[in-house]
């Protein structure tokens, strides 16, 4: 038993380091000037706030850019798997979605600066769709979180959520 749970663990770490690679390889080296995403694969600050709020099916909200920037503050709700624009970071965010049903309403969000120079949201787009995931939506944030989010009223948690 324990022979076959190492097999797999090794056969599962070994897809998620080549699914790391073969998108790594497909990235390019700065933002293109078409994103990877359509409009309607999109959500405004305010929509997904009021989405949130009010449906009982919202989203998992993803946050996939630098830890300490999670630390400091997060949508209410948002997770944390890894930072997507490092090969470590990524290699975790795929982990934790490769458990997901493909059909999870995802919507994932970085911030960290203005979203043409996201190191983050891209890898994290491409991936999940990479993996086969149907909904996938990117946060618009223009400039950053604390501009586009917080200084709008909202809401948002501070710290690591506890």
């Amino acid at each position: 038993m324990f022979r076959q749970k190492l097999a797999y663990s090794v056969s599962v770490s070994a897809l998620l380091s080549s699914l790391t690679l073969i998108i790594a390889a497909s990235l390019p080296a700065r933002a293109a000037d078409s994103e990877p995403w359509t409009k309607q694969q999109t959500v405004q600050a305010a929509d997904l706030a009021k989405e949130l709020e009010t449906s009982q099916s919202a989203p998992t909200v993803l946050f996939v850019g630098f830890k300490r920037l999670y630390n400091a503050g997060h949508i209410k709700g948002a997770q944390y798997h890894g930072t997507t624009g490092n090969e470590e970071g990524l290699k975790e965010f795929m982990a934790w979605a490769a458990s997901l049903p493909r059909t999870t309403n995802l919507v994932i969000y970085c911030g960290c600066c203005p979203m043409e120079k996201c190191p983050n949201i891209r890898p994290a787009f491409k991936t999940l769709q990479a993996l086969g995931f149907q909904k996938v939506r990117v946060l618009l944030l223009p400039n950053d979180f604390a501009t586009d989010w917080a200084d709008k009223g909202l809401p948002y948690d501070t710290g690591n959520g506890l």
